[in-house]
């Protein structure tokens, strides 16, 4: 039995949530851009929430906005998909599965721009999603009366253009703009582009102003694991249990976060929010950016060169281990969180820091250590160096466990072999790919300097971290120290003895 509409009647599993009758009669109320998997992951699933609680009652119609992929399957299964959430919470194994139907339908931009514009007559629509990946924001010099226009923004600005067209320029006939691609300050991005597009393409002054006025551009932080279709074993296994076929079904984990900025009539019209506290509406959102980035990312960052080099493919192996596990807990309890350059009361950075763990054991994810080096410096520089300098604001000696994290990143970056534009590292014997635009740099580093040499050179590299860090009490030392000790008895090794040696810092 294949997922419909027609065949939810069908459907006696216990295990899943089926919608009513009377969702399907809810009239659209949010357009889309973007089929992935992360927007019916984490944005849908929380309109869908809202709707079988009887609370936003309103549902979305989706702009597939490139030529690629097939997108028959919507068609095909009335909107529907399965959404199967499973991970950790407070310790314990939790695992869910919803029958969601907030899709309507799904419009291709390239063969359907006429049903998207007619979209925009439509009064109950007052709110538009996007998901177009970071490259789906940039500035394009694009025609609007183009059919469609090439670039995202330029579908957006033809799109409100329609939209003012058809309201006479109503001052209620704006929208609620969210973005979710992964850029800091999303939505005033992607506002300012509109706004200069419509300049380009000589649209009148009394339409710009209305887009100024009228609309709403709301930044956002989406933070949810959605890896999508799962492999054919597991697919086959949950729809035996389930008792019906899904070609869009997909996995997540448990944890969700959508944090948006906007005030009390922004919340008002997103009013599926309080369907679920993974949604979170407020005038500022940097504390929620702030935490992601340094104890969730940040962690990563200095775990994942370590873990690699330690043999631990992925983050679940390292948390089955007593022993990573604990690096983790420590470095992001204890150097972490005190040094996060953002005013934050400690109870939500431990709340933070509990769900974060929780995250990381969770046994259905395969996040591996070797994927998260992918621009390691970077990373590095934005991420965990402003930890360090905040750290070094309160403190006088050098933080244990960041610097062996710090001496891993180095290791990690030790090139043993270049072919053509691609730079090695080895361990045990076998080559990895160092896919960092500083290997080559790197590879001189190492080819010239001793380790002590190398570390000095590399803390006072001003290019590198954007200040000289060579002159932090003790970090240039103890980085020495624990470099030395990776090369000369492993990671492994290495890694027993600072958590043997560790202070535990309040």
């Amino acid at each position: 039995m294949k997922l419909s509409r027609y065949t939810l009647k069908n459907i006696s599993s216990e295990k899943v949530i089926v919608p009513e009758d009377e969702i399907f009669d809810l009239p659209e109320k949010v357009l889309q851009f973007g089929t992935g998997v992360l927007l019916r992951g984490l944005p849908d699933s929380f309109i869908d929430k809202a709707n079988m609680m009887g609370i936003f009652n309103g549902r979305i119609v989706i702009v597939k906005t490139t030529s690629k992929g097939d997108a028959s399957a919507f068609d095909k299964q009335d909107g529907l998909y399965t959404l199967c959430e499973r991970g950790i919470q407070d310790g314990a194994k939790v695992e869910e599965y919803t029958i969601c139907s907030s899709v309507s339908r799904v419009l291709a931009a390239q063969d359907e721009w006429g049903q998207v514009l007619e979209c925009a007559h439509n009064e109950h629509l007052k709110i538009i999603i996007s998901n177009t990946t970071e490259v789906g924001i940039q500035l394009v010099n694009d025609d609007i009366r183009r059919y469609p226009p090439s670039s995202f923004p330029g579908k957006l600005l033809a799109f409100l253009y329609e939209r003012y067209i058809a309201f006479n320029g109503s001052k209620d006939s704006g929208f609620v703009i969210v973005p979710t691609e992964l850029i800091t300050d999303n939505a005033k991005k992607l506002e300012s582009i509109v706004l200069e597009l419509a300049h380009l393409n000589s649209l009148e002054d009394d339409f710009i102003e209305w887009i100024e006025q009228c609309n709403f551009f709301c930044n956002s932080l989406v933070d949810r694991i959605v890896t999508g279709m799962p492999d054919e074993k597991t697919k086959q296994a949950i729809e035996n249990d389930l008792g019906y076929k899904d070609e869009l079904l997909i996995v997540s984990e448990i944890y969700s976060l959508w944090a948006i900025e906007g005030d009390e009539k922004v919340k008002n019209i997103l009013s599926f929010a309080e369907a679920d506290d993974g949604v979170v509406i407020e005038p500022n959102i940097d504390l929620h950016r702030e935490l992601k980035l340094r104890l969730l990312n940040g962690t990563h960052t200095l775990t994942c060169g370590l873990a690699y080099l330690a043999g631990y493919d992925t983050v679940l192996q390292a948390m089955e281990d007593e022993l990573s596990a604990g690096f983790i807990a420590d470095l992001m309890s204890n150097e972490l969180a005190p040094s996060i350059p953002y005013v934050i009361d400690e109870s939500t950075k431990q709340l933070f820091i509990s769900k974060v763990l929780d995250r990381f054991r969770n046994p259905h994810i395969n996040h591996n250590w070797k994927n998260i080096t992918l621009n390691y410096t970077s990373k590095m520089r934005m991420r965990c160096i402003p930890l360090l300098i905040n750290y070094y604001n309160h403190n006088e000696v050098a933080p244990q466990l960041f610097s062996l994290g710090f001496a891993s990143y180095l290791y990690f970056m030790k090139v043993v072999k270049q072919s053509g534009k691609d730079f090695f590292g080895e361990l045990n014997g076998v080559e990895y790919l160092i896919e960092d635009v500083m290997a080559e740099k790197y590879h001189l580093l190492w080819q010239k300097n001793t380790v002590e040499g190398l570390v000095k050179e590399v803390l006072k590299d001003v290019s590198l971290w954007g200040q000289d860090l060579s002159h932090l009490p003790g970090f240039s030392q103890s980085v020495i120290n624990n470099l030395n000790s990776i090369i000369s008895d492993g990671m492994k090794a290495t890694l027993i003895k600072v958590m043997n040696q560790k202070k535990l810092y309040v």
